[in-house]
């Protein structure tokens, strides 16, 4: 994986981050936030080094406090409204990618699993450290 470049991407295109070699973590979160934020039974996420990772395209930011009170901070397209990129109070120097949007089938399977407390009864991962 050492040196692969991937880009995510908007629903439209017009956003995107380029990022350099391999996340530092792949996630998931089961936290009632992140289903909202994904439409979904929880959020997949790779987390990269901030000085590996290229924004492209015009965005709006959203922040919003979490239940530990911290802010996390989140870029989405003006366009489509996707959320391309977020920072984590709590991870200073990264930034966090919905996994989903490199539309990769071979993106790695995450090693970490936030809130599996809060997860839905269907839901089970077999990943690695997941």
């Amino acid at each position: 994986m050492i040196g692969k470049e991937r880009t995510a991407q908007c629903n439209c295109g017009q956003l995107s981050a380029r990022c350099q070699g391999a996340p530092q973590r792949v996630s998931v979160c089961h936290c009632a936030a992140c289903k909202r934020r994904t439409g979904s039974a929880f959020s997949w996420n790779a987390t990269y080094e901030e000085g590996k990772v290229t924004v492209s395209g015009e965005f709006s930011t959203f922040e919003r406090v979490t239940d530990t009170n911290r802010t996390n901070r989140y870029h989405f397209c003006r366009e489509c409204g996707s959320i391309v990129y977020y920072f984590v109070e709590m991870r200073p120097g990264t930034v966090s990618i919905p996994a989903g949007l490199f539309a990769d089938a071979e993106f790695e399977a995450p090693q970490v699993e936030v809130f599996a407390e809060r997860k839905v009864g269907w839901s089970e991962l077999k990943g690695e450290g997941a």
